[in-house]
This record gives structure tokens, C-alpha cells and sequence, in this order.
């Protein structure tokens, strides 16, 4: 069965009260869209452009109060929705991930562990691109990588694509936006910069599921998925565990563990 079939079999049963999948955008692109009645379901589509994690919506409120929705859903949002689990933010109840093949053809992962089954038999989630851009970073010297990043950041127009294009940052208050006090610089120069990056890339240490959408909506093109890959490529070597692979991890910068070997404390 494929998507179309799927979604409309599913919003005529009233299994769900909606599906988030995509539809034609302009220019070729494709962009977000809610089915929320069958005959809507016909606009859906699902392709080699369909790249945005929609993982990134089902936290927002006016997605909550639809009710149970069900998400055409690349490995990266699987990946999210695991890690949205394992943080509290969705339960089993408010999601249906509908994961769709090369072929087109549609399969429900119902619960946790059926997500976490179909994401065994899938690749790694950073591609041999970014694999080779991380390990020509790691491979300069500390003050080559200072005068990289600073170039990068110092392009960033602070317009907060790569923040609100994530779906782990769903605070409803961001400290980005706090002003009493104001925890980092608002203007757009090379301390406010820095900051607002260095704080976000903290915040998704362990949490980042490496989908890139983050360095995909940069309008400005600063690879600042590169951060974020890197401190969660950091954990995993240090702590044994990837964000997105169980909805039952547990933050590893928030526990503590008497074996813990600290060989990041340098």
C-alpha cells in the first residue's frame, strides 16, 4: 500500500486525526502539509526532495491539539520521535510513524520498538559527505579549527533557521530569546555569534540525531550541522550511546556514572 492509500485509509478509520507528510512546493521543492480529511490525502507525495524532519512539528501545540497523527517519516524523524520518546516529550499514543521504502510502499511502526527494529537495518545516519568534512576538521590543528569556525560563524545572520528547524529545540522559551537577563548577545557579531552556536551545540550534545536539517536551512550555507555531529559523535565515544536509537536513554550529560573515565577533563 502506498502513502496515499495509507493515509487515506487511516484518517477514514479515524485511527488518526491527521497525517503530516509533504506536498508539492514551488520551484520543484516540497514542503510540510497536514491531510487532516481523505480527500486531502491525494496532495501527498514522498520523494528524493523530501528531506525536512518532520519530527519538528508533532511537539508544537496546534499539532497536539489535532490529535494522534501519523508522520511520514524519513530515518532521521524516526530517529527524532525515538529521541522525542526518550526525553518525555511524546508518548507511543500521539504518533504513528509511517516508514515509506524506495519503492514507495508504506509500513506502520506502531511503538518504540518497531521503530527501533526498522532503524537496525539502516544506515548510519551521517552521509559519506559530512563523514569526510567531519574527519578533515578533526584532522586540523586547534587553531586551524578556531579560524574555520570563526569565518563560518562570522556569515551567521542570527535569523535562527538552524534552531527552529530542529526537532530537539522545542523549548517554548528559548535562552536565545531571554532579555532579563540576556544570557547571549542578540546583535549579529562575533561574540553573539559564537555564543548563540557554542550554547546551541551544548544543548544538543547527546540529543542531536544528525538528520542536518539544521545546516539545510542555513539561508547563508555555514555547515553548522558539523557542530552539533561532532558533540554528539563526542558522546558517543565517551559514553556508549547515540541519540535517537531507544526512547528509553537517558540524557548523558544529565547522569552520573561512578565509572565514568572523564577523559574529556584535559
Amino acid at each position: 500500500m502506498d502513502l496515499i492509500e495509507k493515509a487515506e485509509q487511516l484518517l477514514q478509520s479515524g485511527d488518526v486525526k491527521a497525517v503530516l507528510g509533504f506536498e508539492a512546493g514551488t520551484g520543484g521543492t516540497r514542503r510540510p502539509a497536514f491531510a487532516r480529511r481523505p480527500g486531502q490525502a491525494r496532495r501527498l507525495v514522498f520523494d528524493d526532495a523530501c528531506v525536512q524532519n518532520l519530527a519538528s512539528y508533532v511537539t508544537r501545540k496546534e499539532t497536539r491539539r489535532l490529535g494522534k497523527v501519523a508522520v511520514a517519516a524519513r530515518p532521521g524523524a524516526l530517529r527524532a520521535l525515538l529521541q522525542l520518546m526518550a526525553e518525555r516529550q511524546i508518548q507511543e499514543q500521539d504518533v504513528l510513524p509511517l516508514a515509506v521504502d524506495a519503492a514507495g510502499q508504506v509500513a506502520e511502526l506502531p511503538t518504540a520498538q518497531a521503530i527501533e527494529e526498522h532503524l537496525a537495518l539502516e544506515p548510519g545516519p551521517v552521509s559519506a559527505r559530512d563523514r569526510e568534512l567531519l574527519d578533515r576538521l578533526g584532522k586540523l590543528s586547534r587553531a586551524e579549527r578556531w579560524a574555520f569556525w570563526q569565518g563560518e560563524l562570522g556569515r551567521c545572520v542570527k535569523c535562527y533557521a538552524c534552531r527552529n528547524s530542529c526537532p530537539m529545540c522545542y523549548c517554548e522559551h528559548c535562552t536565545m530569546d531571554c532579555n532579563r537577563p540576556q544570557w547571549v548577545p542578540v546583535p549579529s557579531h562575533a561574540l553573539g555569534n559564537l555564543e548563540y552556536h557554542m550554547v546551541r551545540a551544548m544543548h544538543l550534545a547527546g540529543r542531536c540525531v544528525q538528520c542536518g536539517d539544521c545546516g539545510r536551512a542555513c539561508p547563508v550555507g555555514i555547515p553548522i550541522h558539523l557542530l552539533t555531529f561532532n558533540a554528539e559523535e563526542t558522546v558517543h565515544a565517551q559514553f556508549g550511546q547515540r541519540a535517537g536509537a531507544s526512547a528509553k536513554l537517558d540524557y548523558a550529560l544529565s547522569t552520573f556514572r561512578p565509572d565514568d573515565k572523564e577523559t574529556f577533563i584535559r
